[in-house]
This record gives structure tokens, C-alpha cells and sequence, in this order.
């Protein structure tokens, strides 16, 4: 597979806020790592706030921030905190993602969460005892990193067995990242491997997939499929914004600090894109669905998806 196709419209010149938060970023987890013997083991969530704000830095060099240069903006956060996936294809697989009009599809949306029907009924009693739990935001948040690290990380290294040498390359990148991270954790700070991963990088993924988890709906209008959450400061800095989500799939190449300010000039409009399908924070989405499924896994209406004789993978 080749790098996608989709074109961003880069900056053409430095984004300080973008590169001032990824210094943050790397300074506050070499921090707790280096003095975790000083913070009892409950602080060191803390963390998990940083590894979770380094994945959504992620998202935000993938378009095209915060220099002209892409090679430039890959480097300021090759280290990975996080071991989930390699850039590379994270990037791949959303700039697909960004393709509006197969928004939520099963088959065309790498970010999809939604099953074909005929899929769901094959599913065997394991299966979709995973996709339910995974279905409800505190399933979403205990097991859809594990869940989302399996399910890519499988079908990765099968087409790389295949011969897929595109994909081995990126993985040879991560690879590298992951091997000087945690050389970093084990050998210069001291840190058990398996005390930083499940007190500061699996809490960041969970973290970061609340954000993922209300972000896109079944719909027959693809203008309709995309939420806007209007939430507090620890939440909108956590996820640079993106929870103003059809803000940024109307301006994906608007640096996150000025996301905020369009949406305010362009609300009402924003709505009516999407009609309507807002939440109130996430204090909100906790409520309605962290022990309730926000929809059903099997897709309600394939009407609404394109032919799948033109899908592709």
C-alpha cells in the first residue's frame, strides 16, 4: 500500500503554540518518569493526560502542522509513549478517514466502528461479547486500546507477510521509536515497563478514545455523520479542539488553536451541517452511554453507504 492520496494544505511558517505543547508533552511524561520513585503510584496517572495529548499532537502533525515541512513535523513526535501504532499508517489510515462521503462505512472507514450486517450475524458468541463491551464508553475505555491494538496489528503484519514492504518500513520506524522509549523508562530512569505502561500509557489511550467515541454516527446524509462537542477546557486542550469535530472535518487543515474561534464565527452553520448532533460536553456523553451502547454494531441501514462494488481497501 502507498501513502494516501489526500492532499492538506500545509502552513507556511512555524505554529510556536503547536511546538511549545509538543515540548510540554515530552517534558511532563521525562518528568514523571524520571522521578516516579518520588510520586506515589495514584499520581502517576497523571500521565496518562500527556501520553493521550501526544496522540492528538499526532493528529495534528498529520495535517500538515506545525511547519511547511513534513519531514520536520514527523520528527517532533517520532518518540511514541504511547507503543499503539505506528505513525506512519495512523496516518495513512486517517487521511482515508477524511474522505466525507464514507464517513462511518464498515468497509471504506478505517475509523469505523460499525459492522456490515452480514457480518454481525456471523460473528461468533466471542466476538460479539468484545464488540458489545467495546460498544459502551467504559468498555470503550477498559478494553479498546487492547481491542484496537489487536484488530491492527493483526491484519498489519498479515500484509506485511504478504509482502507489503511499505508497511514493514513504517513498522521498522515504530519499531525503533518504541526500542529507544523504552530503553529510556527501563535503563536511565528505573521504571518498570509494566508499572508505566498501565499507569500512564494504556489510561492515555483510554483517554484518548473518548474523544473517538461519540465523534461519528450512522447517517443517511454524510454531512450528518460528524458531532460537535462543545466541553470544557480539559477536555478541548486534550483533544486540541477536535471535539468541535465538523469544524475540523470542514477545516482539517486549521491548526488547533484557531479551531475554537472559527467555530464561534461559524456555529450556526455548523449545526445546520450537521444537524444538530451536539453534546454538552462530555459529561454528557458519560451519562447517556458509559454502561449504554450509543448504537448497535451492525450498521442500521446500508442504503445509506455507496455500492460496495466500488469500495476498496
Amino acid at each position: 500500500m502507498t501513502a494516501s492520496h489526500y492532499s492538506e494544505t500545509r502552513t507556511a511558517r512555524i505554529e510556536w503554540p503547536t511546538i511549545g505543547l509538543i515540548i510540554l508533552t515530552y517534558v511532563a511524561i521525562t518528568g514523571l518518569v524520571l522521578f516516579h520513585g518520588a510520586f506515589p503510584w495514584w499520581a502517576l496517572p497523571v500521565g496518562a493526560y500527556f501520553t493521550a495529548l501526544h496522540v492528538s499532537l499526532q493528529h495534528e502533525v498529520l495535517h500538515g502542522h506545525p511547519t511547511r515541512h513534513r519531514w520536520v513535523n514527523e520528527l517532533l513526535v517520532f518518540l511514541t509513549p504511547t507503543f499503539w501504532v505506528p505513525y506512519g499508517r495512523y496516518r495513512d489510515t486517517h487521511l482515508r478517514h477524511h474522505n466525507d462521503i464514507d464517513l462511518t462505512d464498515p468497509v471504506r472507514d478505517p475509523e469505523s466502528y460499525y459492522l456490515l450486517p452480514e457480518d454481525w450475524a456471523a460473528a461468533g458468541p466471542l466476538k460479539r461479547l468484545v464488540y458489545l463491551v467495546n460498544q459502551t464508553l467504559a468498555g470503550r475505555m477498559l478494553i479498546g486500546p487492547a481491542v484496537s491494538i489487536v484488530q491492527f496489528w493483526t491484519e498489519e503484519w498479515r500484509q506485511i507477510l504478504r509482502g507489503d514492504t511499505y508497511r514493514l518500513r513504517e513498522w521498522i520506524l515504530f519499531s525503533t521509536s518504541c526500542i529507544l522509549v523504552i530503553l529510556f523508562i527501563t535503563q536511565i530512569a528505573g521504571m518498570p515497563f509494566l508499572e508505566y505502561y498501565l499507569l500512564i500509557a494504556y489510561p492515555g489511550l483510554s483517554l484518548s478514545l473518548v474523544r473517538s467515541y461519540c465523534e461519528h454516527r450512522a447517517a443517511e446524509s454524510p454531512e450528518h455523520r460528524t458531532i460537535i462537542v462543545e466541553a470544557s477546557w480539559f477536555w478541548s486542550v486534550l483533544f486540541l479542539f477536535n471535539n468541535l469535530h465538523v469544524a475540523h472535518h470542514t477545516r482539517p487543515a486549521l491548526p488547533w488553536y484557531r479551531l475554537p474561534a472559527y467555530y464561534a464565527a461559524n456555529r450556526q452553520a455548523l449545526l445546520s451541517k450537521n444537524d444538530g448532533y451536539t453534546m454538552k460536553g462530555y459529561a454528557e456523553i458519560f451519562r447517556r452511554y458509559f454502561f449504554t451502547a450509543k448504537e448497535p454494531i451492525a450498521y442500521p441501514n446500508v442504503s445509506w453507504l455507496r455500492p460496495a462494488k466500488a469500495a476498496h481497501r
